[in-house]
């Protein structure tokens, strides 16, 4: 079977050829990563639709941006950048960013589980030391913000703890969620959540409306969600109803229509 019958077929229609996650391990993970009310105001960065996110306005003291995954806009990026912060990127993909700032620094590498110069891949950890050699415990805080096309779940397995603790603000694109319904797939996708959620508390979800919802189990899994996670020392949590969408979400796709949260994620 190809990949392309399973994620395009198969899995929107709940239909797993091989074994299907339980449930009780599913819905006690979309219950792990339900959101955190916060005192903190979300605000909005980047384009009006795709690579736009919304972050707790908690920026100040942040000197340093990582960004893997740069592809064809760098308007995130640039209004940090803005702001007075470092910016890293890196893509083996592109050339170079779309836009030119002093403050950005590239390298044209991909994020990957293991370093290997000749193939043009480094961890994030390798990525960071380079970047700021060398890290000490008083390091300034970082933001990460990454949407490198489904590595991310290998990235997250690689990466050390001490690393994810430096990362004040974490912005992630998580992709292919909907094979979390598959028991092979969960078993590898799993781990990344939970390894975040150690430290991190989740703050917001935009599900990206480019693929369809999965519905199983009394639970609805977009594919692909943007999860925007706060560290735990810094959550001003709040007692206040959450509502979506929020008013600063966008649609990601501008020619299909918008793709509200499912209440299981934050009710």
């Amino acid at each position: 079977m190809s990949n392309y019958v399973f994620r395009q077929i198969l899995a929107p229609a709940g239909i797993f050829p091989g074994k299907t996650t339980k449930a009780t391990d599913l819905r006690a993970l979309v219950g792990s990563m339900r959101i955190t009310p916060t005192k903190q105001e979300l605000i909005r960065l980047g384009p009006k639709h795709d690579g736009g996110y919304l972050i707790p306005d908690d920026l100040d003291g942040i000197n340093y941006c990582f960004s893997p995954g740069v592809a064809c806009c760098s308007d995130f990026e640039m209004q940090l950048a803005e702001r007075g912060m470092q910016i890293f990127l890196a893509d083996r993909s592109v050339e170079a960013p779309p836009v030119e700032h002093p403050n950005f620094h590239f390298q044209k590498k991909f994020i990957a589980s293991s370093d290997c110069a000749k193939d043009g891949l480094i961890t994030l950890d390798t990525w960071y030391r380079e970047m700021l050699e060398p890290p000490s415990d008083d390091s300034p805080e970082a933001l990460l913000q990454m949407d490198i096309e489904s590595s991310e779940y290998e990235v997250l397995h690689n990466i050390s703890e001490k690393l994810l603790r430096r990362f004040r603000i974490i912005i992630i694109e998580f992709h292919k969620l909907n094979q979390l319904a598959d028991r092979f797939a969960f078993k590898l996708m799993a781990p990344a959540f939970r390894k975040l959620l150690k430290s991190h508390a989740v703050v917001h979800i935009h599900p990206n409306n480019h693929r369809k919802t999965l519905k199983i189990y009394g639970l609805e899994i977009p594919a692909n969600m943007e999860v925007t996670l706060i560290r735990r020392d810094r959550l001003q949590q709040a007692k206040k109803p959450l509502v979506f969408p929020h008013p600063l979400d966008v649609k990601c796709n501008i020619n299909k229509p918008e793709l509200t949260l499912p209440k299981c994620w934050y009710a």
